[in-house]
């Protein structure tokens, strides 16, 4: 789109946002070639009236230059005149008069000009005068303003709407995703604790602790919940692949939660793997590929939420001192155990020459997926037998105190920050971290009190 045509919209952003009915528009511009079908779907799910008319209009101004011209044309068919003849008041004419020109003033009142012969002089009325725009003044022409910006008269709140009543920030510039279906979505949980002999895998005390408190909070949020335990590695792929396979079309979300031991992987998109009780794994990489846009099409614009509780690889980080401002008293017990596999590489192996380069070139973009890791790749995650895991436990408390004011990536930085406090053993530190492919905000629903969505 022209520069001036985005400037026109911009301007005129808030009667476009307040008068636009964006149903009207919709078969107009995919006729003319404006839209695809995929792009008018995501605006329909972007929200309410005001958000689709928002969202269409910063859409308008990627799609070219036959953009303006089609959305004039389509509000004149449906009768919209008044946002037409609003919108071409921008536009100059045909043949557009010479701009004055324009003298800055010193300490004198802002001049009215008159064009006398060729010569455009300053004429300086003898009461001091300041009006809100210089207006030329052309012999028998009409008289029209200077084509420069006007400032809105409405303010930032009755263009972007009031504050909602949660107390959350409205950012325009950033929207949220549509969260109001009822269930929000489906949630499932793969618990891995006892592992068999041939695994050479240790039993995972104190993951039942993790699932139960998982299991209630995100009922709490709206989500039919599915626990799931004790997978050998080909059944963690069953239940994937039966979850990638359910209608999630009446559904906001999905939600997948890992929790087992770990181990680091090759990988070109999202690092570290989980085990099965039998011992084989499953990279996260494939997890995600269960419900990306091409395998599980109900699901494309949603959120696809993955959280891993699980060690990225075999290696323990002993942190480093810091200022005493920046420090505080330990966390962490006696019975704090690890989820990693035991294993003869080195966790630097993402590191080497040979596969840092090729991962960073054949990185995707997949829109609307989230992974949440535990810990950083290639280090060890932390498990306390007695209370569940650090990550678990924080993200648990971070959601039931902030879930109703803040969205999830927010959150994930207040988990970061506290897990990061914690000591294993008075030595060892963990580091949680995420692979963020958000395109909006996210907001979880939270129920006035907590009941149960059975499965």
């Amino acid at each position: 789109m022209e520069e001036r045509h985005k400037r026109i919209l911009q301007r005129n952003r808030v009667n476009l946002v307040s008068d636009l009915n964006p149903s009207d528009m919709y078969d107009g511009l995919l006729s003319k070639g404006i839209f695809t079908q995929d792009m008018i779907d995501e605006i329909k799910r972007s929200g309410t009236r005001r958000d689709q008319a928002r969202q269409l209009v910063r859409d308008l101004e990627t799609r070219g230059s036959r953009a303006f011209p089609a959305l004039i044309e389509c509000l004149r068919e449906k009768g919209q005149h008044s946002l037409p003849d609003l919108l071409l008041a921008g536009e100059p004419q045909s043949q557009p008069l010479p701009l004055p020109v324009l003298v800055r003033p010193v300490v004198r009142p802002l001049p009215v000009y008159s064009h006398v012969d060729t010569v455009v002089t300053p004429v300086y009325p003898s009461q001091p005068v300041r009006p809100l725009h210089i207006t030329p003044v052309y012999p028998s022409q009409p008289v029209r303003p200077l084509l420069t910006p006007t400032t809105p008269s409405v303010s930032p709140e009755r263009e972007f709407g009031k504050p909602r009543a949660t107390g959350r920030v409205r950012r325009d510039s950033i929207q949220s995703y549509k969260m109001d279906a009822s269930p929000c979505g489906h949630c499932l949980i793969i618990n891995n604790v006892d592992f068999e002999p041939q695994s050479e895998l240790n039993n995972r005390t104190g993951s039942n602790i993790d699932c139960d408190k998982l299991e209630r909070r995100f009922q709490s949020l709206n989500f039919v919940v599915l626990v799931k335990r004790n997978l050998k590695q080909k059944q963690i792929r069953q239940e994937l692949s039966a979850l990638s396979k359910k209608d999630h079309s009446q559904c906001d979300c999905c939600v997948v939660i890992m929790l087992s031991h770990g181990t680091e992987v090759s990988h070109n998109r999202f690092p570290g793997a989980v085990h099965g009780v039998d011992g084989p794994n499953v990279p996260v990489q494939l997890i995600t590929n269960y419900l990306n846009g091409r395998n599980c099409p109900s699901l494309q614009g949603k959120p696809k939420l993955f959280f891993i509780q699980a060690c990225g690889g075999g290696e323990r980080d002993t942190g480093f001192e810091v200022t005493p401002d920046e420090d505080r008293p330990c966390i962490g017990g006696t019975d704090d155990q690890t989820d990693a596999m035991p294993m003869s590489s080195s966790s630097d192996s993402l590191s080497t020459p040979s596969d840092e380069p090729d991962a960073r070139a054949t990185l995707p973009t997949p829109s609307d997926i989230l992974v949440s890791y535990s810990t950083f790749p290639g280090y060890v995650s932390w498990r306390d037998t007695q209370a569940g895991s650090w990550y678990v436990e924080t993200l648990d408390n971070v959601l039931e105190d902030n879930a109703a004011n803040n969205d999830l990536v927010t959150m994930l930085m207040m988990v970061n920050h506290e897990v990061s406090q914690n000591s294993a053993k008075g030595l060892y530190k963990q580091m949680p971290g995420s692979f963020n492919f958000l395109r909006k905000l996210l907001y979880f629903q939270v129920l006035p009190c907590q009941r149960p969505i059975q499965a």
